[in-house]
């Protein structure tokens, strides 16, 4: 079977998931409601006690980068716990039974999940718009951090997926990555500024992956940080936040693209 035969394969696959979307909209709805609460509760709960100077409107818009790196992580666990519930009701059974490419499942539904991290960043957009978000920069220096943004979920959603065939249920995908993905979301520069942490913890947000692609989309919309007087981090992952996402994102593929392929392919042999 020839790349574009896998390719075409793929995106029959992707679409199998998202015509599930339509005929379960709750999923969708679900999904962006989620977002749109924590925009409004950081943004009017936290907001004024992290910037009262002028009523929390500078942390909003310091917020909306470091929400939208935490939506699109947690929305990884939706690639895991989809292919753990496939492969639950033998539907990856049946697609063994087609003259289908065996990478066409997995390379689907990390597919699907982009549409869906689209469809919610729009949404998540618009609502950061009305809580008083602005981007400050060029319209190509604003595609460019929600590509990154993209490119990151992509990347993490292989991890996800690499779970997601190494469990038995869709329940424990949840459980088993919000162990991971909790640390690495809140210790970060998503909610606070990296200023605010003790020192231990200073250190680890200073090098996780979610500060960097949440400085750099940050950065890219041109957002500044809350409090200007804070001493600037030397830390080489976050001087090149831009860099040092796109080496994790090609990391991330690396390890894990044949790792949940070959889990796959056990997972199906049994």
């Amino acid at each position: 079977m020839s790349a574009l035969d896998a390719v075409a394969d793929g995106l029959v696959v992707a679409k199998r998931n998202l015509i599930k979307i339509k005929r379960v909209p709750d999923l969708l709805v679900f999904t962006t409601l989620q977002p749109i609460m924590f925009v409004l509760l950081f943004s009017y709960v936290f907001g004024g006690a992290i910037s009262t100077a002028d009523g929390g409107a500078a942390y909003r818009e310091f917020l909306i980068a470091g929400i939208f790196a935490q939506t699109v992580v947690f929305g990884a666990t939706i690639t895991g716990a989809g292919l753990a519930e496939d492969v639950k009701k033998g539907i990856i059974d049946r697609f063994r039974s087609l003259p289908m490419s065996g990478s066409a499942v997995l390379f689907g539904r990390t597919l699907s999940d982009v549409v869906n991290n689209v469809i919610v960043l729009v949404v998540m957009s618009l609502t950061g718009l009305v809580v008083g978000w602005r981007i400050r920069t060029s319209v190509a220096e604003a595609l460019l951090g929600f590509l990154l943004l993209l490119l990151f979920a992509y990347a993490f959603s292989w991890i996800m997926a690499w779970i997601g065939m190494l469990v038995p249920s869709p329940e424990v995908v949840n459980n088993a990555s919000f162990i991971v993905i909790f640390p690495l979301t809140f210790v970060a520069n998503t909610f606070v500024p990296l200023s605010s942490l003790p020192g231990p913890l200073q250190a680890f947000a200073e090098w996780n992956p979610v500060s960097a692609v949440t400085l750099a989309a940050r950065q890219l919309f041109g957002n500044p940080d809350p409090n200007p007087n804070a001493p600037p981090t030397d830390a080489w992952a976050l001087v090149h936040p831009e860099l040092y996402t796109l080496l994790w994102a090609v990391a991330i593929l690396v390890v894990f693209v044949p790792l949940a392929s070959w889990q796959y392919r056990r997972a199906t042999s049994r």
